[in-house]
């Protein structure tokens, strides 16, 4: 009589219907976050008690259980950004989603009430990397065009800037447009190495200065870059309008680059009391 084994069913960790910590961690594993976004979730919910905060707070939840990394990465921002405002004394409202695209938080400190619009460029550093390859793949006699990764990867902020600024152009107080650019998926940095781009962050810094002029609307941009490499400046110039925080690459629990552009054209732009929580927060 032949004999089999009974295999246990594998199931993906994707495929999960039940939050774990474990899980959560294990999507963090890139940044490894040692607070998790269960700890960022629960803090959240304590602070906001509304009915709409909670409510988007659950959503957030639930996408972190999604297959769609994109998704993920989003509410991971989102966690993330709104315990950092929470922890330099901001009190901290999710806004309701709808149709009509608006900002992600409203946020006071004191008197001062401003909002944040949160976005995720997933990918992209992925993206530079190939479309930098393929540039330097053709032949010599075409038009010469950016070929490295830290120019596409610039370009690529540049023109979210620009995408994200039309849906915030209603806004009557300080609004900040917050980037993250998230490390590279585990999986193919384990098939390709360390994708880490160079990055000239002075160029970045300079081009970002020169078009926030023309966004009148927006008050400025926050960056978090994770898996970067900063170029070395020969140059001591430093933009009075950019408050910035390099860090060590063994910190991989924090990005590897945070830094706010501030739009010295703005409207409506921050309070003494909303600089002083930035730099808290870088």
């Amino acid at each position: 009589m032949s004999r089999f084994r009974r295999y246990r069913k594998m199931v993906p960790w994707f495929g999960e219907d039940v939050i774990d910590p474990r899980r959560i961690r294990h999507l963090l594993t890139s940044k490894t976050a040692r607070d998790g976004a269960q700890a960022r979730w629960e803090t959240l919910h304590r602070q906001c008690a509304d009915g709409g905060s909670r409510q988007r707070l659950d959503r957030l939840l639930h996408r972190l259980n999604g297959r769609d990394r994109g998704v993920q990465e989003s509410a991971l921002a989102e966690l993330e950004l709104a315990t950092l405002f929470i922890r330099v004394g901001a009190t901290v409202r999710f806004l309701p989603e709808s149709q009509a695209r608006s900002a992600d938080l409203e946020c006071h400190l004191g008197t001062e009430r401003f909002f944040v619009e949160i976005t995720a460029m997933v990918g992209a550093v992925e993206r530079s990397k190939e479309l930098s390859l393929r540039l330097r793949s053709r032949s010599d006699d075409e038009p010469e065009v950016c070929r490295t990764p830290g120019d596409l990867l610039t370009n690529a902020i540049l023109a979210r800037v620009r995408q994200k600024a039309k849906q915030l152009s209603d806004y009557c107080d300080p609004v900040l447009l917050a980037i993250s650019v998230p490390n590279v998926d585990k999986t193919i940095r384990s098939l390709r190495g360390r994708i880490s781009v160079l990055l000239d962050i002075k160029q970045l810094t300079g081009a970002l200065s020169i078009l926030l002029p023309t966004l009148k609307h927006l008050s400025g941009v926050l960056i978090a870059l994770w898996d970067v490499e900063p170029v070395q400046s020969k140059s001591g110039v430093r933009l009075g309008n950019v408050l910035m925080v390099e860090r060590s690459q063994h910190q991989q629990a924090y990005p590897r680059v945070r830094m706010l552009v501030l739009n010295p054209s703005a409207d409506h732009p921050l309070h003494e009391s909303g600089l002083a929580a930035m730099r808290h927060l870088l």
